[in-house]
Formats: structure tokens, sequence, C-alpha cells
């Protein structure tokens, strides 16, 4: 019987060496957590969103890429993109033609 009394006089002592464990309650900090709702908001879709006037809206894409998809398959990207460097090459803010000396200007 004494065994068991010393037994639960150790269980007792052992228990209130932890009564430290909730001393910090109310002093956590106040921005804990900000992270996570920050990253929940960033992912959340806004439901009635705002367009600025004359920007990309919802849908309106799919006529432009169907005429893109279509000049580049004829290679009509490759013939403006040629016109363009030939008359950047040719007009006066030009940087790559060399003088008498070979060298830049």
């Amino acid at each position: 019987m004494s065994s068991k009394r010393f037994l639960l006089g150790v269980v007792v002592l052992s228990l209130t060496a932890c009564s430290t464990w909730n001393r910090n309650i109310g002093q956590e900090d106040p921005l804990f957590g900000e992270a996570a709702k920050y990253n929940a908001a960033v992912q959340t879709i806004d439901p009635e969103p705002v367009y600025a006037e004359g920007s990309a809206q919802p849908g309106s894409n799919g006529d432009r890429m169907t005429q893109a998809v279509k000049r580049y398959r004829t290679d009509e990207v490759n013939k403006r993109h040629r016109e363009e460097v030939r008359a950047a090459k040719s007009g006066p803010l030009n940087t790559t033609s060399t003088g008498s000396s070979g060298s830049p200007q």
C-alpha cells in the first residue's frame, strides 16, 4: 500500500512540473496565420470581377488566337517579322550599321 502512495506522490509531483505548458495563453503573435490567410485569398476566384475598359474580356481571345495560329501556320508571322527587321535596319534608329572604321556607330 505504501508503494501505491509513493507512486501516486511521484505522479502528482511529475504532473506539477508540467504546469508551465499554458503560461503563454493570450501572448500569441497577432499576425500568426496571416500568410496562410493571404495565400488562400490570392487563390480565391473573384465571383464578380471588374475589367478595365479596353482590356481583355473573358472569351474575347478566341478569335484573335485563331487568327494568330493561322498566321503562324501560313508563315505570315516570319514574313511580317522580316519586313519589320528590314525597316528597322534601314531606319534612322539603326544601331547595327558600321561606319567607315568598321566599328558600330
